[in-house]
């Protein structure tokens, strides 16, 4: 996919990941559309840094929950560029029960409605616009945790709720390629531990003792937390130079699912 002369739509795009995501895009010709909802203060900087690096950028203040909305919100990123042609699905609640405490069903509700329920209305609304292009992309942005759950040292960050919910990404993931096809591909990007997102930047990477933070990289094989870098330059490769790529899931962990258990030395045998 060339970039410039595209127009995407970012979710979350107030900051962290979202942010950095939208910039990049920007910064490669496309206009931007960035949405959020919470952390105001950051909206003068993003405002300030999409203005210097977009051909044309438009910031919306969506409560993604009401779902009632999204389809306006969506109207109102085509009408402005006139097209349509990326949806980058970055929202979510973000599990961390070392902030969020007691597993209620506030918690569980919350998880369900920005983890996964925007990212189905809001592609339901993108769809008739993506493929409209004739060259869409949508990136789906999900968690290890749907693999891994509350277990291992991720047992502070994963609630339940958030990895049923990942885990229900990556059934959109493929249901959603099949029917976007052949107009439209849809992928989705697996993170793992990362800067701004359960990793360093984060209120809950904050709470985490020594002892836990460590026990974290020591599970992840190449022995660090993920860059915002890594993430961007994930989906500029699913965009650019992935164009017979659609329903799959790129893990970005830094081996930390596969991690924990050491390989062993071949045996002598008896033979």
């Amino acid at each position: 996919m060339e970039l410039n002369g595209k127009a995407a739509l970012v979710l979350g795009g107030i900051k962290g990941i979202g942010k950095a995501v939208a910039l990049a895009l920007a910064e490669s010709g496309a206009s931007v559309a960035a949405t959020y909802f919470d952390w105001e203060e950051e909206l003068p900087a993003l405002e300030r840094d999409l203005s210097r690096a977009a051909r044309d950028h438009l910031v919306l203040r969506t409560d993604l929950r009401q779902v009632d909305r999204i389809p306006a919100m969506v109207a109102a990123a085509a009408a402005r560029f006139g097209r349509l042609d990326i949806l980058v699905n970055n929202i979510e609640r973000g599990g961390w029960p070392v902030v969020h405490g007691a597993y209620v069903r506030e918690q569980w509700d919350l998880e369900q409605e920005t983890t996964l329920r925007a990212k189905r209305w809001v592609f339901a609304a993108c769809l008739p616009h993506l493929k409209g292009s004739g060259d869409g992309a949508v990136i789906n942005i999900s968690s290890i945790a749907g693999l891994v759950g509350r277990s291992g040292p991720a047992a502070p960050v994963f609630n339940d709720g958030y990895a049923a919910a990942c885990r229900a990404v990556s059934s959109f993931t493929e249901a959603w390629a099949r029917e976007a096809a052949p107009e439209v591909r849809v992928n989705e990007i697996m993170l793992g531990f990362v800067d701004t997102r359960h990793g360093p930047g984060t209120r809950g990477w904050g709470l985490l003792s020594d002892a836990e933070r460590q026990a974290i990289r020591d599970h992840t094989l190449l022995g660090r937390t993920g860059t915002l870098d890594d993430v961007v330059k994930a989906v500029m490769f699913v965009l650019r130079d992935a164009p017979f790529m659609t329903g799959s899931v790129l893990r970005l962990d830094g081996g930390y699912v596969l991690g924990g258990e050491k390989v062993q030395p071949m045996p002598p045998g008896v033979v």
